[in-house]
């Protein structure tokens, strides 16, 4: 399309776009504008975001411009700069407008005085101490529900699926259940759960389709007939997140309630209360699923890891028998406590997220100004230019920061006496910022300890409640989908066949 539009401009015009494009100033980063007029790298950009920002930090060094679809884009790849953006003040850097952008462009979804600031502060009353508790105790309810069969009789029959989608389709649709509401009540009979099987996977099923489409949706470069499929994918799910079904469920969330009612209060239609609530599925049911299955295909790739995480799950099984504490085959819980008791997985789950996560860092530049690095440097930056941060680059897949960057090391993010470690250094300066996979600044992700959790509850209950194994044990890793750089979790562009079923029901260790 981009193309046939240059195609059809008089011959002067393009030369004007050419030869009369912007110039870069004095203390200006380094300038890239790509040799195709006005789409500029648009296309390498989109492609591969990794690989093409790695060739202009090559390049330029860790600060430059480059055009990208008409827009300028200054690019920071120094995290010990990082604060210079993430904690400049909102009337120079601005969150909000670019956010509009593509909510309106991927979600169709018009927020008025949308105002990020307050939606996280009340989020965070939902997501954290007590009422955290409380999701989680929901959420090992609904996956109890996801992954048991129905049937009885098919508890010791082995069944196969990808890894990929079965921990997406597990985590998303539990994660579901437990914000959005369900059938049953908690302990419900199994019809209920039944139902609560069928209406999730029925919605799961509908987001995978539209997060197929997500990337080209967000970059303007759908088909015709991907334009029909993505408005019809999303006007079910709009359907299915409707006022009218949402009200009459059982167990629904605090946030969701609260959420609903800032949007009536805001003044939203019921139309535009299901876009704003498909936004809100995305946003916290769409990584928690990629990164389980990059964690437990890393586990299953390598027997010292997965070794040494069973260990730590078994001490916790056999604490909480000495403490008393109930479990309830086939499927083992896990308590609060439990889960902030788990060093080995927090640091191989710190791992696979460096290795895996890979969101940009955008704000909006509102007014002329310098921008002051950590060495000392000061470049000017224009009004009307998007700043962008890519911790994927660095820190996290810095060899100086991090050893062998391309390896997974579960414990590289654990002292030798077992405490956390949080000493990381470059140019011989000890980094604030060594990993990055939730953001940064007043706009990290709120959700990222609910998301945790739920991530280390499901990853529980299939290392001791589960037979799990690949169908081929020589099967590789697959690549990661690079069109997605940007966007959060990466996701494999292939998957990895794997069997799995209950344990029997007096093996309850791993």
């Amino acid at each position: 399309m981009i193309w046939t539009v240059l195609l059809i401009l008089p011959v002067p015009l393009i030369l004007i776009l050419i030869f009369r494009g912007r110039t870069r100033l004095v203390k200006e980063p380094p300038l890239d504008k790509g040799c195709i007029p006005w789409l500029g790298h648009a296309l390498e950009f989109g492609k591969d975001a990794a690989k093409f920002l790695s060739r202009m930090k090559s390049k330029h060094g860790d600060i430059f411009t480059v055009r990208v679809a008409g827009r300028y884009v200054t690019v920071l790849l120094d995290p010990k700069s990082y604060d210079a953006v993430v904690r400049e003040s909102g009337s120079k850097f601005n969150f909000s407008k670019y956010a509009c952008l593509l909510m309106e462009r991927i979600f169709n979804l018009r927020l008025p005085d949308y105002e990020p600031n307050t939606e996280k502060a009340m989020m965070k009353l939902h997501f954290q101490g007590k009422p955290l508790h409380s999701l989680s105790t929901m959420m090992q309810s609904n996956l109890d529900t996801v992954l048991l069969p129905e049937s009885n009789d098919l508890r010791r029959t082995w069944r196969r699926d990808g890894l990929f989608n079965f921990c997406y389709s597990a985590l998303f649709r539990a994660g579901y259940l437990t914000l959005y509401g369900n059938e049953s009540e908690q302990g419900g009979d199994q019809a209920e759960k039944s139902r609560d099987r069928s209406q999730s996977a029925d919605i799961y099923r509908e987001f995978k389709k539209f997060d197929k489409l997500l990337m080209k949706i967000a970059r303007t470069t759908l088909t015709s007939a991907e334009k029909k499929e993505a408005q019809g994918v999303k006007e079910i799910l709009w359907e299915l997140l409707s006022t009218m079904k949402l009200v009459s469920k059982l167990n629904r969330s605090s946030w969701l309630e609260s959420y609903r009612r800032h949007l009536v209060e805001k003044g939203l239609d019921e139309e535009m209360q299901s876009r704003a609530m498909l936004l809100q599925l995305w946003a916290t049911q769409g990584n928690a699923g990629p990164a389980a299955f990059w964690l437990l295909v890393f586990l299953l790739k390598n027997p010292e890891a997965m070794s040494a995480l069973k260990n730590e799950f078994n001490k916790i099984l056999q604490g909480s028998k000495e403490q008393g504490q109930h479990q309830n085959p086939p499927l083992h819980s896990v308590t609060q406590e439990m889960l902030d008791n788990t060093p080995v997985f927090d640091s191989m789950l710190c791992e696979t997220l460096r290795l895996t996560a890979a969101p940009f860092i955008t704000r909006e530049v509102l007014q002329d100004m310098p921008l002051r690095l950590a060495d000392g440097r000061q470049y000017n930056i224009r009004k009307g230019d998007r700043i962008c941060l890519f911790p994927y680059l660095s820190p996290q897949m810095d060899p100086e920061i991090h050893q062998e960057p391309q390896k997974f090391k579960y414990d590289r993010f654990l002292n030798p006496d077992g405490t956390e470690k949080k000493d990381f250094y470059k140019d011989g300066s000890k980094l604030k910022y060594y990993n990055m996979p939730w953001g940064a600044g007043s706009h990290m992700c709120v959700g990222r300890f609910f998301a945790i959790n739920s991530i280390k509850q499901f990853l529980f209950m299939v290392l001791t409640s589960f037979e799990l194994e690949l169908c081929d044990p020589e099967a590789a890793i697959p690549d990661i989908d690079v069109s997605r750089y940007g966007f959060g979790m990466l996701q494999p562009k292939g998957d990895v066949e794997i069997q799995y079923r209950l344990r029997d029901f007096g093996d309850s260790t791993a």
